[in-house]
């Protein structure tokens, strides 16, 4: 029993590409398609292009979390859940890794004679993410690792389902949009990205594709998600291959990343003139002047609505990425300083309440 993938009891969250409705395109971590139905199997068929690394996606089936590794390039067919007898089911399938990979979704099929249910409403409050590998939940599985560089992994540890942002999320009810890449740096030509392209946040952010072994760019509409709150989370990965900002942090290369960190800001406060923006980065290991950079710019900004965020441990945690405890342990503080801001955080403002 096929199941159009453009089906109104179908839910999905994240930055998609459906430009074809039956195909939809699944490019960043956390994105995910919600079902539920009443039957005894569910199947997808999903056709992958890699870049890197093994692949693996995800689901939560009956509250029980699945992954399945699928082949780099051409279709894998995936089988979601099959029991004897007919009975209601919940699926949360999603991706589980960045633009390492991007996927297709082909068919949704059930057995026969089931019966496709609604899925219930969306969470009424959003929260955009633009970060970077520890956004992602790159290697967050590899939990013996804490506090220890990250084991030889060829992408089976990488789990979005487990970074910060997401356990967040689903602490605070909301519905959440994860623009993130491992590698990623607010400039073109750093971080580690793809080299010898090496492209940033700022040629990144407002794209559905992006990533240049995948496929010509393709330009986002910002209209189809307007977050509440956005998490700015990016800076780590400008330091490679020169920690310029540790070294010379007053000198001309950290003034012009701190002027284009600020001209990037403006343009995320342009997109979403109510939305209470969250500058941060996180507590992988990194030098504190960018976060002090970071403060320089937030206090030039003198936007109420702009707030810098700093963790417990900002800067001083795993040498490796962020394990799952030490994602719960962010997105703890992250909630309560969210929960706790002197404005209005869940409202929908208007455009002029905002000046």
């Amino acid at each position: 029993m096929k199941i159009s993938l453009s089906d109104s009891r179908l839910s999905y969250s994240g930055r998609i590409d459906k430009r074809d409705s039956e195909r939809p395109e699944f490019v960043f971590p956390a994105t995910s398609l919600a079902f539920c139905f009443w039957g005894r199997k569910a199947s997808l068929m999903v056709t992958n292009i890699s870049t890197c690394q093994d692949n693996y996606v995800g689901a939560i089936v009956d509250g029980v979390q699945k992954k399945w590794r699928i082949e780099g390039r051409g279709s894998t067919c995936l089988v979601i859940l099959k029991e004897q007898e007919d009975r209601e089911h919940q699926v949360l399938f999603f991706k589980r890794q960045d633009s390492c990979h991007e996927m297709i979704i082909e068919s949704l099929e059930l057995s026969e004679g089931s019966l496709l249910l609604e899925t219930g409403k969306k969470p009424s409050r959003r929260i955009e993410i633009y970060g970077d590998s520890v956004s992602a939940g790159e290697v967050s599985e590899a939990a013996e690792y804490v506090g220890k560089p990250d084991p030889e992994h060829k992408g089976e540890y990488s789990n979005s389902w487990y970074s910060y942002g997401w356990i967040a999320a689903r602490k605070l009810g909301a519905e959440l949009h994860n623009i993130s890449q491992g590698g990623i740096p607010l400039l073109n030509g750093n971080g580690w990205v793809e080299p010898p392209v090496y492209p940033g946040m700022e040629y990144m952010w407002d794209k559905i594709h992006y990533h240049p072994a995948l496929g010509e760019p393709a330009v986002w509409d910002f209209s189809c998600f307007v977050p509440h709150v956005v998490i700015v989370a990016v800076g780590q990965n400008d330091s490679h291959p020169d920690d310029y900002m540790k070294t010379d942090p007053r000198g001309m290369r950290a003034g012009y990343w701190r002027y284009r960190y600020k001209c990037w800001i403006q343009d995320i406060r342009r997109k979403y003139p109510g939305a209470v923006i969250l500058l941060a980065t996180t507590i992988l290991e990194h030098s504190r002047e960018w976060d002090e950079a970071i403060e320089m710019v937030c206090r030039e900004l003198k936007d109420n609505r702009i707030r810098h965020f700093l963790y417990r441990r900002n800067g001083c945690g795993t040498p490796g990425h962020i394990r799952i405890s030490e994602a719960e342990e962010m997105a703890e503080e992250l909630v309560d300083y969210i929960n706790h801001l002197d404005i209005p955080v869940w409202e929908e403002i208007k455009d002029d309440e905002d000046e």
